[in-house]
């Protein structure tokens, strides 16, 4: 899947991933390849994106996720 993390300054991360972690507004939230489609607000907290290769951690302040055609993308504060 692919994921983009957006923010008003710029754009945190872009590219694929095997499974996001998200602080969703009732509590953590996991994405893997072909999740169903959603869109959700996101509290204070962090997102975890794990790559083949590595895992990268981005603090936000809040946010929305929409999941769509096995595309994450986070508009985040």
């Amino acid at each position: 899947m692919t994921v983009e993390i957006i923010t008003p300054e710029r754009t945190l991360f872009e590219g694929p991933a095997t499974s996001v972690t998200l602080p969703g507004a009732d509590g953590s939230l996991g994405v893997l390849d072909r999740h169903a489609p959603m869109i959700t607000t996101l509290q204070k907290g962090t997102v975890k994106i794990k790559t083949d290769k590595s895992e990268e951690n981005f603090e936000v302040n809040g946010g929305t996720v929409e999941v769509f055609n096995n595309r994450v993308m986070i508009l985040a504060e």
